[in-house]
């Protein structure tokens, strides 16, 4: 038996920004013979199988063929069928709350067992079918959940006496209890062998007495009891499928082969069992000991697969700003739209609604958004004309495909440099064409960290930082030209967010010389430990003076009286100099793009001795961007 109540945990981004409707088409299409069926949660009683599809409960005969629509709620989940088969309780939303509904089998009103604010979801039925069993965790914290019973007549909840439980399942005599303590966090992360595998244990009502269904660290869920038997799913032996513990004899047995896609859940009838595999649903009889794909057909309106309007406020993944701040963009629902700042309408550049479009980014001369696309069947670099009109760029990212982050242009705005997750990073000229090009791998894998790549002015270098075999990481430069990268701090510090300055002159980045080594970054005993950095300016050039030269006041001698001449000499001196200066801060204004665009220069040897710390106070920076020629800007 399973429930369905709490999802995998997921980090997610939200913006708050106000986008219009958009026409989409979503959800799941309509069972074809070479599709799956996408059907989930089936419960099977003496006639039927009832099963969740598109968000409502449908019902079709055992042996299959045509399925039946029982609610027209969308929001139900986790039916299960009373043992006499005339029942089906379920979890819905009709008052905006998940709770435990009853309905009958061939359809009704539905009537609602539980009114906790908390989520409750139903997991099976004691065997006199006078209760529903279900999870909720009106009376725990995080993940954990309690399994209580409900009377079905009506009434209050009445808690299991464990202190924890996911699913379970009552013996026939209903003495014992079969069931599940704890949630598994990352259902989806295969062959997990830590800490959080999930074992079954059997307890006796009475006295609480514990038996352990015996295992070596496996993953075992649904346990479904049937006799002296005691099915569950477990991926001992590979893609989880159906094994079997006698009561008596103390064994257990795997009883289905499955050399595909694992098996979702399991649930016991009179006489069989009933179970999901890749969308499909099957049951399994214990006297053959082998399993049947049930043909199902759905017939229904299906109103999430026809075109609708969708409100996608909520769903922005990820956004940026055009140069000037006229316009943004955002990714929202797998479509790319621009946003004005005051007027103007919203542009769908995409239109795309079967197609998942991500990350754009805004070219610097404001004329291409650049994203990752999928409409080829893997992932490629698009390029749309920022009005939306014109011809779509597409430009391959090679073999193996891959996931793709953080497209980053070029100050010329004729390159594209980005991620991937085998740890690469990359660049693509957009002008000539061909392959991406290889810049670096990082060493290890760390998913609270980037490769931080940044363009100098005149997008002839890339700056990063990446792990050393030390763990410790450091800054490097690449050279387009030469297609080298060099290291340019020694290692010695963990140092990251490099950029360079707009005028060319520097690089600017943070680290820390006191930096501990943790087992990772999922070692709890040090995730959350801040870092103390301080701010540094790499000087490119050798013989450029450092942006923090020493400066040094000295006493002002004053001229003789009788040298008139001298002083005369040095008043006009300073007014040439005062000329001068105004000159020059006219001139930085007027000169300022053309100096950003002035050839670099890096002189890669000693670079490391022109290294100089800014006067800037040391703390747990966690990013870095520059601002006009001499600003870097922290966070």
């Amino acid at each position: 038996m399973s429930n369905g109540l709490i999802s995998e945990g997921t980090i997610r981004l939200r913006y708050s920004v106000l986008i219009a409707c958009l026409l989409v088409f979503s959800g799941i299409a309509v069972a074809a013979d070479d599709a799956p069926l996408l059907a989930t949660w089936p419960t099977i009683s003496k006639t039927e199988i009832a099963f969740v599809y598109g968000g409502y409960l449908w019902s079709v005969p055992r042996e299959g063929g045509e399925a039946r629509q029982l609610t027209t709620g969308g929001h139900e989940s986790s039916p299960v069928f009373s043992p006499d088969g005339r029942w089906i309780a379920f979890s819905g939303e009709y008052d905006g709350n998940t709770d435990v509904y009853v309905m009958p089998a061939q359809g009704g009103e539905p009537r609602r067992l539980t009114w906790h604010p908390a989520q409750d979801s139903p997991v099976e039925w004691t065997r006199d079918g006078k209760r529903v069993l279900f999870i909720s965790n009106r009376d725990a914290y995080a993940d954990i959940t309690r399994l209580y019973t409900v009377p079905v007549a009506g009434g209050v909840p009445e808690a299991l006496p464990m202190w924890r439980g996911v699913e379970g399942t009552y013996s026939p005599d209903g003495a014992q209890f079969a069931y599940v303590p704890n949630l598994q966090w990352q259902r989806a992360w295969k062959r997990y062998r830590g800490g959080q595998t999930t074992p079954i244990y059997i307890v006796r009502l009475s006295d609480l007495a514990l038996e352990k269904i015996s295992r070596e660290n496996s993953n075992d869920s649904s346990p479904a009891w049937v006799g002296d038997t005691v099915y569950f799913l477990s991926d001992r032996n590979g893609p989880v499928t159906i094994f079997a513990y006698d009561t008596k004899t103390k064994q257990v047995k795997q009883v289905l082969e499955n050399k595909g896609y694992d098996l979702k859940t399991i649930s016991a009838g009179p006489d069989v069992l009933v179970y999901e595999q890749f969308g499909g649903i099957y049951t399994y009889d214990p006297q053959l000991g082998q399993g049947r794909r049930v043909e199902i057909h759905v017939a229904g309106d299906s109103p999430s697969t026809r075109a609708h309007w969708e409100k996608v406020a909520d769903k922005v993944g990820n956004a940026a700003i055009s140069p000037t701040g006229a316009r943004a963009v955002f990714e929202a629902r797998g479509e790319i739209l621009t946003v004005p700042a005051e007027k103007g309408d919203i542009r769908n550049l995409t239109r795309t609604t079967t197609v998942a479009e991500r990350d754009p980014a805004w070219s610097p001369d404001g004329k291409w958004i650049a994203f990752f696309s999928d409409e080829s069947g893997e992932y490629a670099l698009h390029l749309v004309n920022q009005s939306g009109l014109g011809d779509v760029k597409k430009i391959g990212l090679g073999n193996p495909p891959s996931y793709f982050y953080d497209p980053t242009w070029s100050p010329d705005s004729k390159k594209v440099a980005f991620t991937d997750k085998r740890l690469n990073l990359w660049y693509v000229d957009i002008e000539k064409g061909g392959s991406p090009k290889k810049v670096d791998t990082d060493l290890y894998e760390d998913p609270t960290y980037a490769l931080d790549p940044a363009w100098s002015p005149d997008s002839k270098w890339l700056t990063y930082s990446r792990f050393l075999p030390s763990h410790f990481r450091a800054v490097f430069v690449y050279a387009l030209e030469s297609g080298k990268s060099s290291q340019v701090t020694d290692g010695l510090s963990e140092a990251r967010f490099p950029v360079f300055d707009k005028n060319g002159k520097y690089i600017y980045l943070g680290a820390s010389t006191d930096f501990g080594l943790s087992a990772g970054w999922l070692d709890l005993t040090s995730y959350q430990h801040a870092v103390s950095r301080n701010i540094y300016a790499v000087v490119l050039k050798k013989g450029e003076p450092s942006p923090v030269d020493p400066e040094s006041d000295d006493e002002k001698i004053a001229p003789a009286k009788s040298d008139e001449k001298s002083k005369n000499e040095q008043k006009d001196a300073s007014k040439a100099k005062e000329t001068d200066k105004k000159e020059e801060k006219k001139d930085e204004k007027k000169d300022e793009k053309k100096d950003e665009a002035e050839t670099v220069t890096i002189d890669l040897e000693g670079m490391g001795q022109r290294i100089v710390s800014l006067p800037i106070k040391a703390a747990n920076y966690v990013t870095l961007t520059p601002g006009k020629p001499g600003v870097p800007y922290l966070a």
